[in-house]
């Protein structure tokens, strides 16, 4: 196609040789009508802008599908806005849109969990007056319970490895319902710790962590140094094939040999993270030597109090940041270790609360294991939807580990999984709320839950407020100052006609 510049100096060129032509039969006013028509067929094709509005202004329904957006060089929506997948469909404009203030609450909790560990329902909202919070079970029954005003969190403790629809409830302080909807949630079997455990002394803590994780399902390869010469030994009772786990208490470390202590942490910098018992600890020079760990003489009787009560080891680190190590409220101090990770937990006489507080004591150690960084690999990972599935909502699921092809055998079809850039994705539309299964031939069995559009409104309405203001962030509103809108075309053509007609007149008298 011919370049509009190109064009515009054939038209220029044509004009000058025009009213040159007539100019030499001294027929001025015929070369004046000529170099007019000219100009008027330039204008014409260069299509002249001036500053202002261009285009015009779509008012968006977050009910209807996606509009035809020819003319328009901005969007408007009112109240909450669209939701993700909707903004995701449409190209990104400058946004007219006033967020509204208050009325909205988020939910966070895991859709998946694993037996054992403790299930947290977490409120945001808006409203800081008092409230009750509520986890009821699939029946009914009343399993949780908090009160507060701002964030409210309830735990629990599945007791089983199924795939449930718990029901929350938020009422206020005269017992009004604010807002209720499912909860969704699959707990599944745990992964198998498999824990190789060294010790230099016996204590009742040892033989408590001992239980506590055989009462988990752990496997266990267990040693305790008992006097000179006497060590009592526990077998796992299967084969331990990938220990994910190394314990020892600080008397093994200091008794062991040189080429010992370089085997163990040629184990930890291979990957295999490391827990160490500080309590029994005399020597700080091998620490500071061999780990960095800058250990010192604590207060004798010093203890924390939460969550729960106990002493504090007799050297310990002297601030909760100290060189390569970093500590938390429960007393345990982490340092990267090549391509593992070491722990040092400065606490002891957890036994105590084994009777009393079995349940607090297995959630605290379960902080101790998560600050350790014990890492099962998995090969599929399943990631939940940006947002609440709904139907006849576009929904993308997506996965790390997969390829090929995943069936959803409720709704009949087969979709491939698109690569990005950590995971790879699949686009449906869901029919119906409720369990929406998906096959994959690697990863097997998995459902993801699709609300009904009325569940959660409030939390619907945070979501659509949030990914309305992630577009508006896109193009911001200053990108129309400045913007051009095309003159109107019609004058051109106008004076070109009429420029060619008076001439075509005077040439015809």
């Amino acid at each position: 196609m011919m370049s509009t510049n190109l064009l515009l100096v054939l038209i220029g060129l044509s004009g000058v040789a025009s009213a040159g032509f007539y100019a030499r039969r001294r027929t001025w006013i015929d070369a004046v009508l000529v170099l007019v028509a000219a100009a008027a067929l330039g204008l014409f094709a260069a299509g002249i802008r001036l500053p202002g509005d261009a285009g015009r202004t779509l008012t968006l329904d977050p009910a209807a599908p996606a509009p035809m957006l020819e003319g328009v060089r901005a969007f408007a929506v009112e109240g909450d806005g669209l939701r993700a997948a909707q903004w995701n469909d449409l190209p990104a404009l400058p946004l007219l849109w006033q967020r509204p203030e208050g009325g909205s609450l988020r939910l966070h909790y895991p859709r998946q969990l694993a037996l054992g560990r403790t299930f947290t329902l977490r409120v945001q909202r808006d409203d800081k007056t008092d409230a009750r919070l509520q986890l009821l079970a699939e029946n009914g029954q009343l399993i949780a319970e908090t009160r507060g005003a701002g964030e409210l969190a309830v735990n629990w403790i599945p007791p089983l490895a199924e795939r449930v629809v718990l029901k929350a409830r938020l009422l206020d302080a005269a017992g009004k319902i604010i807002a209720e909807g499912p909860v969704p949630l699959t707990i599944i079997e745990p992964n198998i710790l498999q824990v190789q455990g060294r010790f230099g002394a016996p204590s009742f803590d040892l033989r408590t962590l001992n239980e506590l994780l055989a009462g988990s399902g752990a496997l266990l390869d267990w040693q305790v140094v008992l006097g000179r010469a006497i060590t009592r030994t526990e077998l796992p009772l299967e084969e331990m094939k990938a220990p994910n786990l190394l314990v020892i208490d600080a008397a093994w470390f200091e008794r062991a040999s040189g080429a010992e202590r370089s085997a163990l942490l040629g184990r930890v910098g291979g990957g295999l993270p490391l827990l160490v018992l500080g309590a029994n600890a005399n020597d700080p020079g091998i620490w500071s030597r061999t780990l960095g760990l800058p250990l010192q003489a604590q207060p004798s009787g010093k203890k924390i109090d939460a969550p729960l009560e106990l002493p504090v080891a007799a050297l310990n680190p002297a601030t909760r940041d100290a060189g390569e190590w970093t500590g938390s409220d429960n007393l345990v101090w982490t340092r990267s270790w090549q391509k593992g990770r070491i722990a040092w937990l400065g606490a002891s006489e957890w036994h105590r609360h084994a009777i009393a507080e079995p349940q607090a004591l297995a959630l605290w150690w379960q902080g101790v294991l998560d600050r350790v960084g014990i890492d099962v690999s998995k090969e599929v990972e399943w990631l939940e939807p940006e947002e609440l599935p709904l139907p006849g909502q576009r929904m993308e699921l997506c996965a790390r580990g997969v390829q090929g092809e995943a069936s959803f055998p409720d709704l009949k079809l087969t979709r491939t999984w698109t690569p990005r850039l950590d995971a790879a994705c699949v686009a449906v539309w869901p029919e119906k709320p409720g369990w929406l299964r998906v096959h994959d031939a690697k990863a097997g069995e998995h459902a993801v839950y699709v609300y009904a559009p009325g569940d959660w409104p409030r939390w619907q309405a945070a979501q659509r407020r949030d990914a309305t203001a992630r577009y508006a962030a896109r193009t911001p509103v200053k990108a129309l100052e400045g913007a051009a809108r095309a003159f109107p075309a019609w004058p051109f053509a106008l004076a070109f006609t009429l420029a060619m007609l008076l001439l075509w007149w005077r040439e015809r008298r």
